[in-house]
């Protein structure tokens, strides 16, 4: 107690007192929430490709080309979750720590680094701050005037580098190996099933575990959003604090992913810890902004390094540019590195590379061919990525000519012979495309010149040869390898039993994986998911989830992947509540499945008329931690309409409202065409109000939703009423012409009619074609003088109303009697140079 009387009075005078602190003394600590987006890996580079810089420097840029040289396209690990974290008190107000009094206690509660969830509206970039200005998602040249500033900002004198931090962030992979770190990521896995005793035991280790051996933790982590959540969870804790090098790796780890704003919340705390950001840190928040699809966002960034006080460097120049390419924007990355070379920084050979790839993307490779003979001339000679680039363009697209010419032209042109490299880097790239023959062509010829091909390039063939369905050949160069002395690997054994599974020939991928034990080679987690993918695929989820039971006999863990394999599978056979109890064993686990696999078992589940069971299984993920969003809140909302429990459905939406998941247009509108459905138009009318008052725009489906289920109860001053406040918010220039058509299609001529004025005001094709369906309903209705008059009103807005559709009025009209309405009729069109239509026969 004299401890926290201590610091209270240190601090006491500094604190704004709060209602809400009773025994818990904050010290910058936020409540702020934040929605974040993951959307898997990008591998670093193994070209042999050194550049002259900082590490991040072309990080973003050398990920362009590491697909080249993976050795696979195995669909092994290819996440596209979506989770909701919360900053457990490290960002908004200050420097440190939380001191709580419940420490000094026996009774601690578990600080789990996942037992909250972020409440937002599925928008990444949806925050208050506008640190980086307005929220479009394109860019514009104001956005390049921050170069104008360069050479103008006095250069900080505690940049990263004078305190020993460059250098020392890729230093930690020996790290990985040692025990705290092992026991660190182990305790992590087990988050799930946490205990106040292994909380205390992770916060003893995370106290005895130096900078590096924190990295190498985060970098230990498959899924980014589980390293965020630990990056926030440590700081937290009493007598811990990171060190820079923590911050510099976290934001790198980021930059590979969606999570744009814990991005941007690390940078933000660096500047409140005081701790020295590079232009490399910002760089790495651009590229985290890009891959969420926040152009603009990514490139006001720039002024955000500005106004720190950090100069421009070429690292970030070639951020910016390889930002631009990514969303697009070539012409516009052409603009700044022109503005670049006007305020005097030189582009080096990545700035080209990058805007290479941007004309290959575009399928400009004339333009690109241009660029690589223009780079000599500007004193910078292109390397082989450069040329890299442009053989994977036409690679895809399969002109195998070009390929060779190119090849020579780069020996030719720039003196850089063809290697291993390039053979592998044009094997794989094809092998990836489905040109199995092509690449097995070249592997041919890479060994007649002497480069000796490995198991990876034998494997991406191989691997492409079973997509294509052709075993027998994968088989054959499997045979091929044995004699050349290149024995396959687990990851060769794997592509040929995934061929197996993938033409149904499950009994032989079984007997491979006996092969695999007895010639010494072990199976991994991914060989036998591609087995289990087959059973469930033949129907057999029974059989995978047997064998998934008995995985620990065999050595091998099942992962996210293996569990969503046998949940799909059970749901496919609609044994949808087996899906349900593997995707409970997977949460239990540790795997979080994500929206979209939630989203696919409820959506079976309410087809089925189990909405009850849907909405349970949806509240029970959300509660494990799992990123449930506001489409998996719609699709229970469907359900319960689809049975016709409104009270049910509308109890989802209050219960959307109470923790903070705000509905979308698509949400209310479901409920909307519920409720007009079951004629309780009141609350329809109340919730359509609710909805403009949040703001979500309504969209098309919206207005014509509302306009059948109005029209449908002959409702029609309400709907206009509504109408109008819908137009006032989202303009929708077809919505009296529908609203015209739709009470036509149900009998109502005369309501039609009273609308007409509104349709006529634009006197457009469409509004012709309104005005038809009028006059059409009219005749059914044995109405012809009102046809007349809706023509006679067409004439008046130089409308010329269809002629065949108009003598069939003239003909009701003569009938009926009324010859010289008939005849003023004709005499309009004649009048406008139109034939009639007898005399055309006559």
């Amino acid at each position: 107690m004299l401890l926290k009387s201590n610091i209270c009075s240190g601090i006491g005078g500094t604190l704004p007192r709060h209602r809400k602190l009773h025994k818990i003394l904050w010290f910058g600590s936020s409540t702020s929430r934040v929605y974040v987006e993951f959307a898997g890996k990008i591998g670093t580079s193994d070209l042999g490709i050194h550049f002259h810089g900082d590490p991040f420097t072309y990080n973003g840029v050398i990920a362009l080309f590491s697909s080249w040289t993976s050795g696979s396209d195995s669909p092994r690990f290819n996440p596209n979750h979506k989770l909701y974290l919360e900053n457990g008190g490290c960002d908004d107000t200050g420097d440190g720590y939380a001191v709580k009094e419940e420490f000094l206690s026996k009774e601690s509660k578990i600080l789990s680094f996942s037992d909250t969830s972020f409440d937002d509206d599925g928008k990444n970039c949806s925050e208050s701050d506008n640190e980086d200005g307005g929220g479009g998602l394109d860019c514009t040249d104001d956005d390049f005037k921050v170069l104008d500033s360069f050479g103008k900002i006095q250069k900080q004198v505690n940049r990263a580098e004078n305190v020993g931090i460059s250098g020392r962030i890729e230093g930690d992979e020996d790290e990985m190996r040692h025990p705290l770190v092992k026991e660190t990521c182990r305790l992590i896995e087990r988050q799930s099933a946490w205990t106040p005793k292994l909380e205390i035991e992770l916060r003893r280790l995370l106290r005895s575990m130096k900078p590096l051996q924190v990295c190498a933790v985060l970098r230990s982590q498959s899924d980014e959003r589980v390293a965020l959540k630990f990056f926030y969870w440590a700081d937290q804790q009493w007598r811990y604090r990171h060190d820079p090098i923590v911050y510099y790796v976290m934001l790198q780890l980021l930059s590979r992913t969606k999570l744009c704003q814990g991005a941007k919340r690390i940078l933000k705390l660096m500047a409140r810890r005081r701790i020295p950001r590079r232009p490399e840190d910002f760089g790495c928040v651009m590229v985290a902004f890009s891959r969420a699809g926040h152009l603009r966002k990514a490139m006001q960034i720039l002024a955000v390094m500005q106004r720190a006080g950090i100069e421009l460097d070429l690292s970030i120049c070639n951020t910016a540019i390889y930002v631009l390419v990514k969303g697009d924007k070539i012409e516009k990355a052409l603009r700044f590195m022109e503005r670049m070379q006007l305020v005097g920084i030189t582009p080096n050979v990545v700035t080209y590379n990058c805007l290479i790839k941007g004309y290959c993307d575009v399928h400009c490779v004339e333009d690109a061919l241009d660029l690589i003979a223009e780079m000599p001339y500007k004193g910078c000679y292109p390397d082989k990525v450069s040329y890299y680039t442009i053989i994977s363009f036409f690679c895809k697209q399969k002109q195998i000519d070009k390929v060779r010419e190119l090849v020579e032209k780069m020996a030719k042109d720039s003196n850089l012979l063809p290697d291993q490299v390039t053979y592998n880097t044009i094997i794989h790239i094809l092998s990836k495309h489905g040109h199995a023959d092509e690449a097995l062509a070249f592997l041919s010829e890479a060994e007649e010149r002497g480069f000796r091909v490995d198991k990876v390039g034998y494997s991406a063939v191989v691997n492409c040869f079973c997509k294509d369905g052709r075993i027998d050949k994968a088989k054959e160069l499997v045979n091929e390898m044995i004699a050349k002395g290149c024995p396959p690997d687990v990851v060769t054994y794997t592509a040929v039993l995934n061929g197996f599974c993938l033409v149904g020939r499950i009994d032989q991928a079984k007997a491979l994986l006996q092969h695999m034990y007895k010639h010494g080679c072990k199976p991994n987690t991914v060989t036998y998911t591609a087995l289990l993918n087959g059973l469930c695929q033949s129907g057999r989820s029974s059989e995978a989830r047997e064998m998934m039971s008995v995985c620990e006999e065999w050595w091998w863990r099942p992962n996210a992947v293996t569990f969503s394999v046998v949940m799909h599978g059970y749901r496919r056979e609609g044994k949808l509540s087996e899906a349900c109890d593997v995707g409970r064993e997977m949460i239990g686990k540790g795997f979080f499945p994500s929206p979209v696999e939630i989203n696919l078992i409820i959506q079976s589940l309410c087809r089925e008329g189990r909405a009850d069971e849907a909405k349970r299984f949806m509240v029970e993920c959300l509660k494990k931690g799992c990123a449930v969003n506001v489409v998996n809140f719609t699709t229970v909302i469907h359900g319960f309409c689809l049975k016709n429990e409104l009270d049910a459905a509308l109890s989802v939406l209050d219960d959307m409202y109470l923790i903070n998941k705000h509905p979308d247009a698509v949400t209310y509108t479901t409920l909307i065409d519920g409720l007009g459905k079951q004629g309780r138009m009141e609350e329809a009318i109340d919730l359509s109000n609710k909805m403009l008052h949040r703001g979500v725009l309504p969209t098309a489906v919206t207005y014509r939703t509302v306009i059948h289920r109005f029209c449908q109860q002959r409702r029609v001053d309400d709907l206009l009423e509504l109408l109008e406040k819908m137009l006032s918010r989202q303009g929708y220039k077809t919505a009296y012409n529908q609203v015209i058509e739709k009470l036509c299609g149900l009998g109502y001529p005369d309501e039609a009619y009273k609308l007409l004025g509104k349709v006529l005001r634009t006197a457009s094709r469409v509004d012709a074609n309104t005005c038809s369906i009028l006059i059409e309903s009219y005749l059914k209705e044995g109405n012809p003088l009102s046809s007349y008059k809706v023509a006679c009103r067409m004439f008046n807005r130089n409308l010329i109303p269809d002629l065949k559709l108009c003598d069939k009025v003239k003909d009701r009209l003569m009938q009926g009697g009324r010859v010289e309405e008939a005849d003023k009729l004709m005499l309009r069109f004649v009048e406008r140079g139109h034939n009639l239509p007898r005399l055309q026969r006559a």
